[in-house]
């Protein structure tokens, strides 16, 4: 696709939209319940042998395709053919569907907080009902593209960094003086476990590290093209995991993990902090709670609309419909924008009349994306190692160092992800058959539904190709 005059978004932008789409606040808190302070060195780890070196991916990518208009298909395209990169891009956004249904209970619970000072708990019914509303929101606003989202993300990057930073003062303030945090920070307690449960919950700590692929559906719309895209993401990848690591070392200098919920996790180390300083601690709650509220309904909205610009607006056309994939003026596939919104409202529905408590409701949808949020990594890490053992010869300005050095890197990369999403797909202490079903078998089932459908889609190509190649023959002859 040819690039387009949307040049509307700067570095900034760009960056908090990246920020947006991949710093998560609840993803230090949430890896801390499961691990401890060893999610800490984990975090690092996974910034060091993974986020940078997916970022340097993404970064050779978008080098070497300049003219793409999301990203992720164009990528997959070249190395591996067309039904692979339709597969890869399908479960981009399949995956991320369950992610919506486990993200927008925890977008009202800091919407509480903002509004009372404190969690309230709807019921399920209640909950999806709220849920389905506040999507129906973002659905609308992730069709207005990059100008907006970016104008949204610029402001979630300001509160997060500046809630970021206040945490991170006031722990360190803390330890400067002779308070003992309430859990130590020693070598002992940031050494991990290493075992098969530990292998599957740093799934979750990749996950985390990982999106910068999402920020890439927006590279037609930066001002400076894919050169400055590609010092921005690189930068981006860097602070982040910097980010990650801190706050995973400093979490518990107010607040016990035992004492830590996966809802309201965030606003319980704030209001920690202010029981340390004699500070209200409605008053920080009510705070945080804003803050945070505006932060995950923002990334949310570039999440909204990144996994269906990077299906829908580069596939084939004639896969879908041509009203599904048409592009408005700001190249967002609005038809499929609202596809989407009617999937994850009959989700919302199924789970919140099928669930007893909002907690098993998230659950539910955290197990759903358990191992297969992995999937379209890894396709773009196979795609990767093909691009450099077959095509390196393609013209690009950056490139993750010499041909060897790029395949190595993503080797060690794909086997890191290998064992740890089968660890995640069959956890420890589970029924392996309802792993197995969650897990393995749904997954499977809509990737050969999707795998059935580009084949179909190809051969009637095929067969239209071979009556006008016959038709023309014809003419010919006569």
């Amino acid at each position: 696709m040819a690039h387009t005059a949307r040049s509307t978004i700067g570095k900034f932008a760009l960056l908090s939209m990246t920020f947006a789409a991949v710093f998560n606040v609840r993803n230090i808190v949430n890896n801390n319940i499961e691990l401890g302070l060893s999610s800490a060195p984990i975090f690092l780890f996974a910034t060091v042998i993974y986020f940078i070196p997916f970022v340097f991916i993404i970064a050779e990518f978008v080098s070497a395709n300049k003219n793409s208009e999301s990203g992720l298909y164009d990528w997959i395209k070249k190395p591996l053919g067309t039904k692979a990169a339709y597969l890869g891009s399908f479960l981009y956004w399949f995956v991320n569907l369950f992610w919506f249904v486990s993200l927008l209970p925890n977008v009202i619970a800091y919407a509480s907080y903002a509004m009372l000072g404190y969690e309230y708990t709807f019921s399920p019914v209640v909950t999806s009902i709220i849920s389905i509303v506040l999507f129906a929101f973002a659905t609308h606003i992730s069709t207005k593209g990059a100008s907006w989202l970016g104008k949204i993300s610029e402001i979630v990057a300001y509160g997060v960094f500046a809630l970021f930073a206040i945490y991170v003062v006031g722990a360190l303030s803390a330890l400067s003086t002779d308070y003992v945090p309430q859990q130590p920070i020693t070598l002992e307690s940031m050494t991990p476990t290493i075992n098969w449960a530990t292998l599957g919950i740093m799934c979750w700590i990749f996950q985390a590290a990982g999106g910068a692929e999402t920020a890439a559906a927006y590279l037609n719309d930066v001002k400076g093209g894919h050169k400055e895209f590609v010092k921005v993401i690189i930068f981006a990848g860097l602070l982040i995991g910097g980010m990650y690591a801190l706050g995973s070392l400093l979490v518990n200098v107010f607040v016990p993990r035992e004492n830590l919920t996966y809802a309201g996790g965030m606003v319980e180390i704030f209001t920690g902090m202010a029981r340390f300083f004699g500070i209200s601690e409605y008053m920080i709650g009510r705070f945080v709670g804003i803050v945070l509220f505006i932060a995950m309904f923002g990334s949310m909205m570039m999440w909204t609309a990144a996994p269906v610009k990077i299906h829908f607006s580069e596939i084939p056309k004639g896969v879908y419909g041509e009203k599904t994939t048409e592009l408005n003026e700001h190249g967002v596939p609005v038809r499929a924008a609202w596809w989407q919104f009617l999937f994850v409202f009959i989700m919302l529905v199924v789970n919140g009349f099928g669930s007893e408590s909002v907690q098993q409701m998230m659950n539910k949808a955290i197990n759903l994306t358990a191992g297969t949020a992995m999937l379209p990594p890894i396709f773009i890490m196979i795609a990767y190692f093909v691009f450099r053992w077959k095509h390196d010869d393609t013209p690009r300005d950056f490139r993750m160092g010499s041909q060897k050095f790029g395949m190595f890197m993503v080797s060690v990369l794909l086997l890191i992800f290998v064992v740890s999403m089968s660890a995640s797909l069959f956890p420890a202490g589970v029924d392996l058959v309802e792993a197995f079903f969650i897990n393995v078998f749904m997954t499977a089932v809509f990737s050969t539904l999707a795998w059935m459908w580009i084949s179909r889609f190809e051969k009637k190509q095929k067969l239209q190709q071979e009556v006008l190649k016959a038709e023309k023959k014809e003419e010919v002859e006569a």
